[in-house]
């Protein structure tokens, strides 16, 4: 969260500054530090405006890229941010997106319903932080498969108006293009028997083969994709 993210929310409240920073137990003058960038957010600060102001999933604060989620915290937390997938799973998000999209990734396995669901996450909320993303996809060989999922995400968008997500998804696949992996990956698959593995490589999209993944996802298989 930065101070931007704070003045953005006060601003869509409608609250003065000198209204926002008595709700959150600050002098105006500091509160006008913090959302100029002369003061931090602290993790305290940000706990409590996530609670009083309007603000996006992506201000969420990323925690260490080792903290693992399971499947059902990954399904639960899509839910709340409004995956079609699992709009039955209502809630408050309780992780960035950038965090829940890396923690999938980083899994050896993962259910199929999931990893379909992360082009959709991968687009919605482009405007995620993609430093940290990045930084930790590569720390732990990753950005392949984030890669294609962002052209995954690209190609959804085509049809769409918002060329500010589409620009921000083409500045990161420029990113993980220049640490792209040579060696063969999964997409969250790798117990994929031989013999599957041996059809894909003849049979998988032309940019899973860029990316040197083996998968059969494309954006054809997506139901909500034609939604």
């Amino acid at each position: 969260m930065t101070g931007t993210d704070l003045k953005d929310a006060r601003c869509k409240a409608k609250w003065t500054q000198a209204e926002a920073a008595s709700k959150l137990g600050l002098t105006q003058a500091y509160l006008s530090m913090v959302e100029s960038g002369h003061r931090p957010v602290t993790s305290g600060l940000a706990e409590l405006a996530l609670k009083i102001l309007d603000l996006p999933p992506t201000t969420l604060p990323l925690e260490s890229s080792s903290d693992y989620m399971d499947e059902k915290e990954l399904q639960a937390d899509l839910g709340t941010l409004g995956y079609p997938g699992f709009a039955y799973l209502r809630g408050k998000p309780t992780h960035n997106p950038a965090q829940l999209l890396f923690s999938a990734l980083d899994q050896a396995d993962l259910d199929s319903r999931l990893v379909e669901a992360l082009p959709w996450l991968t687009y919605t909320y482009a405007d995620m932080d993609w430093n940290w993303l990045v930084t930790n996809a590569k720390l732990r060989d990753r950005q392949n498969r984030l890669g294609y999922v962002v052209t995954l995400a690209r190609k959804l968008g085509k049809e769409a108006t918002d060329s500010a997500h589409l620009e921000k998804l083409v500045a990161s696949q420029a990113l993980l293009e220049r640490s792209r992996l040579a060696g063969e990956d999964t997409l969250c698959h790798d117990s994929m028997p031989q013999a599957e593995r041996k059809w894909l490589r003849s049979h998988r999209p032309r940019e899973a083969r860029h990316w040197n993944l083996l998968t059969d996802l494309d954006v054809r298989n997506l139901a909500y994709a034609s939604a």
